[in-house]
């Protein structure tokens, strides 16, 4: 038997029980943040749908630059998807500088570092100038890799990152307390809570004057004489509109299609602290893993994430986080599991996001961002700030190299089908979730700890594809362009704006 199976209960009934808190351990060390509802008709200079990394980097950058804003956030600010990040502010994103010098031109790779860069440093100058308590720490990044012959990759990623500028050092393995192949090191880097950072972002925005809306999810955006943005309590009307929600939930130029929504499995332990890692560290060699500590109320944590798969193209998550614990008591004197959780990103053909104004002829003043390949901290910084010079007429040189309207392939998307069909709904144990055919249709079941069952249209309200229960985070995931909904079918994030239509249990149901 392994550590992880020792590790993991079931209860009667089978269903596994995942040990650790749902949830991401930042929470334990971010202040709860209690910003009113929309319930009223606003309007504004800029209207920034979506509270994340982006949006409130864009809105500080339009406050500071004497713009009216407006902030409307689906949930908290702070708990999707930026909040649920490992949190690393560096330059270094695997081995990107190779791939972009030989796919887009060197001079393509050296804007690119040099956006990452300032969206580091500007993170590092608003932590100093608004007092933000997000447990900035400097840490060395390292890419490294399992075996002596695949050195060579790093020794090639060393040189294009040092010809963009970027200064990058070459060691015989990575300080981990397991054998390595070799490594590559960016020093003075930086990571942080950024859940903690986002409510101190959050902050500043209104203290320069903009206005921030929680529990306000846009269903509808819309453009009359103005942009506008419908919540269930109100509207917002505005000369410009960013939506930076993930995955958008509309644009002019499609990007379902251009993306690839992945998910990771992350979990935290216990460690002493004479035995954590002293870097943030990712492998190269597939399976990947990635590698930081972080910190919650009661002390150190040692932050492990997982090899990256499609967004609802896995029947059974759990699985994940059950190998995700035995690699990392393989190769760490790890103790308790205190947190676990998922967190999605959305990958693109050239590994750089889609960012900025959509379609300046069609749609003037539509601005978008998505598609940040899990380095969305540095990136999506560097995306507001280039937002936010669009909007205020500034030229900024990074515009060309994320415009969201150059060419893409087509078929970049590889959308799946649901992973959890049943064929009765006697197939779902108390906690556990799946699909069956009603006829010509499809019902989503999911049967609560106390047995009751629960049923919702399997269709996705986006473009309608059949949904996939995670039995991890107790999730509807759409396999085709990354909706997440609640248990109970409530819109997690989009690019879907409303939740999974209710739907009846057949009589009789099938058997």
């Amino acid at each position: 038997m392994t550590a992880a199976d020792r590790s993991r209960t079931a209860s009667p009934d089978g269903i596994l029980k995942l040990p650790g808190r749902e949830g991401c351990c930042w929470i334990a060390r971010s202040a709860a943040t209690a910003y009113p509802t929309l319930d009223a008709s606003l309007h504004a200079d800029a209207l920034v749908v979506g509270a994340g990394i982006v949006g409130l980097t864009a809105a500080l950058r339009l406050c500071q630059e004497g713009r009216s804003v407006i902030v409307l956030e689906a949930r908290r600010v702070g708990r999707q998807v930026t909040g649920r990040s490992t949190a690393k502010i560096t330059t270094q994103h695997g081995l990107i500088y190779r791939h972009l010098t030989d796919m887009l031109g060197r001079e393509q790779a050296r804007i690119y570092a040099e956006a990452n860069a300032a969206g580091l440093q500007q993170i590092i100058e608003w932590i100093e100038r608004y007092d933000i308590d997000c447990d900035l720490e400097h840490r060395d990044a390292y890419v490294f890799v399992d075996h002596g012959a695949a050195t060579e990759q790093l020794a090639s990623e060393a040189d294009a990152a040092r010809a963009v500028g970027l200064v990058a050092d070459l060691l015989n393995r990575a300080p981990l307390p397991f054998a390595t192949g070799g490594a590559l090191r960016f020093s003075d880097q930086a990571q942080f809570n950024p859940q903690a950072y986002l409510a101190g972002l959050a902050a500043a925005v209104t203290s320069a004057g903009g206005q921030i809306f929680e529990q306000s999810p846009a269903v509808l955006i819309d453009e009359a004489a103005r942009w506008r943005a419908v919540t269930s309590g109100g509207n917002v009307h505005a000369e410009c509109i960013v939506v930076a929600t993930n995955m958008t939930v509309k644009s002019p130029v499609g990007m379902s299609k251009r993306t690839q929504p992945r998910m990771h499995a992350v979990m935290a332990f216990r460690i002493a602290q004479a035995a954590a890692p002293a870097g943030m560290f990712i492998s190269a060699d597939a399976p990947t893993h990635s590698i930081r500590v972080g910190r919650d109320d009661v002390g150190p944590l040692l932050i492990v994430l997982g090899p990256k798969f499609n967004t609802g193209q896995d029947g059974d998550v759990s699985r994940r986080f059950v190998e995700l614990e035995s690699w990392t008591r393989a190769h760490f004197a790890a103790g308790d599991i205190v947190w676990r959780w998922c967190n999605e990103d959305y990958d693109t053909a050239d590994r750089v996001a889609y960012v900025g104004e959509s379609d300046p002829d069609k749609a003037p003043g539509f601005y978008i961002a998505t598609g940040f390949n899990a380095w969305g901290i540095s990136n999506g910084t560097a995306a507001g700030l280039l937002i936010a010079d669009q909007i205020v007429g500034r030229r900024n040189p990074w515009a060309q190299l994320y415009d969201p309207r150059r060419p893409a392939p087509d078929d970049f998307n590889q959308s799946g089908d649901t992973q959890s069909m049943v064929a009765s709904v006697d197939d779902i144990r108390p906690g556990g979730g799946g699909v069956i055919k009603a006829g010509e249709e499809k019902v989503a079941v999911w049967r609560d700890d106390a047995g009751s069952l629960h049923a919702m249209s399997a269709s996705c309200t986006h473009k309608g594809c059949t949904v996939t229960w995670n039995n991890a985070d107790r999730t509807w995931d759409c396999p085709c362009h990354g909706s997440m909904f609640e248990a109970d079918g409530t819109v997690i994030h989009g690019p879907a704006k409303k939740p999974l239509k209710a739907a009846r249990l057949p009589t009789p149901l099938p058997c």
